[in-house]
């Protein structure tokens, strides 16, 4: 039996290299192997922290047994959800016609053809209160599939139509966004306060989790004054860094908790996660001298026990938890590559014994005589970017400027083995190679933003540039170079297996754990239209959010990015740019403008050969921004239009003060 897994650049493929089961990895050739044999496929979804995944590896995979009468009937494929998110979102949308459970390991059963007819989640190996075994599954499914062929095809048939129907639609030309109200979006963090557990913080009951994008927008929506936003989201962030979703000895912040008072965590340490809430605490470390005394005038009643002044919460320091999960990045996720792995697992082996958490319940000493919990090494395009962007804006703000070069560490590695040679991008590589994955929707924006703040934070145009290509590659214009409606398609197309059998879905727009691909694009392009003031990447990121704006304003949790990007599109755009000439006397306008928070704000602080450089790059913010008499200088402008410079701090604050924050 060849062993295809061997190779694969995911670690959960290779952790299934040594089953009995002769697995395919996804692609056409599997289905033509199932046409060739006329049985049906297998497609089992997982990634490598999942709990439940490995169960079933153990119970089932691994057994000969099972495994031969598996070969027998089936064409089996296994699936990387991180590598193939298309592959996921297709599988988990037909899933949804079969189980209102939905969940991973996802269990997918298809015709040679690639369309579906039955699916599930984790089986157990004997039955159990009512769930059947899996290998009573399998004897089901072959049933159906040779006795019942006709009703098998036509189950597949209505799936796959129900899966067409949801395809995006043709672009269209010439479209004009129309957005809410600003008064709207000023109610998005009264819709999120509906929500919060006032016992025990967050949102919602069981399983509870981070939902760092609306963090994210509440922060926005504070920063732009609504202080009862601010106040929610410093207790909530503050609650969650308190709890056990937080590790305290290595820094970080688990997946979810499966209970509402944040115990019993789902113990992976996801990239995305800990990325985002890195530039959650670091803007709270910021803003929340706002919010000071603001306790009682939040958008909602405080009505937890002891309110946000228990001492477990106040003792936090906010700039203390995104120093740890900083280093939890650098220290533990981060590659020998450079780049940033996706995952730390939940599993461990702790005395002998494989438990799920046991490692994190240990100290410091006690972990340093374990073999702490595997990380998944594949570096995932957006992942990172969302990465690259947190160290580079928190590294920049903060001062700390190991988590700038981190972030450039891994914006490098990405631009020289993550972009051919001919300028396409891919989704992920690892120790074997680059993946045969196409590079989704979220890895275009979210690697652009990253390469943007990035830029930012070094004053390098290269990086803007990089960012600028990635994202005229997947804009949609037409002939007279409008842009269409929808803006954004990846650059690639679809996964092309989907394409081929007619399941490939639409770009995703909801948002709960990370940005879609559609609002990650939209912030990117909002964020290079400040630095270029070209007005067609301000189009883009309106005609983006427009069609699920009223949706996110109803539901801002499942929506935080779309949510947050209304706020920046409702207020003033501001730039702030820093001229700092070599040799000036020591004034620290650049750090007083990095503390600078506020929708619609973008700050730089450059040198003035680097701001002729991002000029001459065709960024055109920089243009003529030039230190008057040789001293550090900062220019304030609204809409591109710039006040006069000024050269001192209490100058730059009263500006400031007349103008944003």
């Amino acid at each position: 039996m060849p062993n295809r897994l061997a190779d694969a650049v995911s670690p959960y493929l290779r952790s299934h290299a040594d089953n009995p089961v002769d697995w395919w990895p996804w692609g056409e050739e599997a289905f033509a192997e199932a046409r060739r044999r006329d049985v049906p496929v297998l497609v089992s979804i997982g990634y490598s922290t999942c709990h439940w995944c490995h169960v079933m590896a153990r119970e089932s995979f691994s057994d000969p047994e099972l495994a031969a009468h598996l070969n027998e009937r089936f064409v089996a494929v296994k699936v990387d959800r991180e590598e193939h998110p298309d592959v996921d979102s297709s599988y988990l949308a037909a899933a949804s016609a079969f189980t209102p459970s939905l969940g991973w390991p996802l269990t997918g059963f298809a015709t040679p053809e690639g369309r579906v007819f039955f699916a599930g989640t984790y089986y157990p190996p004997v039955p159990v209160q009512g769930h059947p075994a899996f290998r009573q599954v399998l004897d089901a499914v072959t049933e159906a599939f040779t006795g019942r062929r006709a009703e098998v095809d036509a189950t597949a048939r209505g799936v796959a139509e129900a899966l067409a129907s949801r395809a995006a639609p043709p672009a269209a030309v010439g479209g004009i966004a129309v957005l809410p109200p600003t008064d709207a979006v000023r109610h998005a963090a009264a819709r999120v306060a509906t929500a919060e557990d006032g016992e025990h913080g967050g949102f919602g009951g069981a399983p509870k989790f981070p939902v760092a994008p609306a963090q994210l927008a509440l922060l926005s929506l504070g920063a732009g004054g609504d202080r009862g936003a601010l106040a929610l989201a410093s207790r909530t962030l503050r609650r969650m860094a308190a709890s056990p979703l937080r590790d305290p000895v290595e820094g970080g912040f688990f997946r979810y908790s499966t209970r509402r008072d944040w115990g019993d965590p789902h113990y992976e340490r996801m990239l995305y996660d800990n990325a985002l809430l890195l530039t959650a605490y670091s803007r709270l470390a910021l803003l929340e001298p706002r919010a000071v005394g603001d306790a009682g005038s939040s958008t909602s009643p405080d009505r937890s026990a002891g309110g946000a002044g228990r001492p477990a919460e106040t003792a936090l320091d906010p700039l203390s938890v995104a120093e740890g999960v900083a280093g939890f990045l650098l220290a533990t996720l981060r590659t020998p590559r450079g780049a940033f792995g996706s995952a730390q697992d939940s599993e461990s082996t702790v005395d002998g014994r494989r438990v799920e958490g046991g490692y994190y319940a240990l100290d410091a000493a006690a972990r340093a005589r374990q073999v702490p919990p595997a990380v998944d090494d594949k570096v995932l395009t957006g992942w990172n970017g969302l990465a690259v962007a947190a160290l580079a804006e928190a590294g920049a703000r903060h001062d700390r400027p190991a988590w700038v070069a981190a972030a450039r560490a891994a914006a490098d590695l990405l631009l020289d083995e993550h972009v051919t040679a001919e300028g396409r991008l891919l989704r992920a590589s690892g120790s074997a190679g680059a993946s045969s994955a196409v590079a989704t929707l979220e890895d275009h924006g979210m690697l652009a933003e990253g390469l943007l703040q990035l830029s930012l934070a070094t004053g390098l145009p290269r990086y803007a540039v990089a960012a600028r290509g990635l994202l005229e590659g997947c804009l949609v214009t037409g002939d007279d170079g409008s842009v269409a409606v929808p803006p954004f398609a990846a650059a690639g197309g679809p996964d092309p297996v989907l394409a081929a059998h007619g399941t490939a879905l639409g770009a995703d727009p909801s948002e709960g754990a990370y940005p879609s691909g559609t609002s990650a694009c939209a912030t990117a392009a909002l964020t290079l239209h400040r630095m270029t003031g070209e007005a067609r990447w301000r189009s883009a990121a309106e005609l983006a959010v427009a069609p699920t704006a009223d949706a996110a304003l109803d539901n801002p949790l499942a929506y935080g990015t779309t949510t947050a990007l209304l706020a920046d599109l409702a207020a003033p755009s501001t730039q702030l740019v820093v001229v700092e000439p070599a040799g000036a006397p020591a004034v620290d306008l650049g750090g007083r403008a990095r503390r600078t928070l506020g929708p619609g704000v973008l700050v730089a602080v450059v040198g003035e050969e680097q701001a002729a450089a991002f000029a001459e790059a065709g960024l055109e913010l920089f243009s003529g921004r030039a230190a008057v008499r040789g001293h550090v200088t900062a220019y304030l402008c609204h809409d591109f239009v710039c006040r006069l410079p000024v050269t001192g701090v209490a100058e730059l604050d009263r500006e400031l003060a007349e103008g944003i924050v």
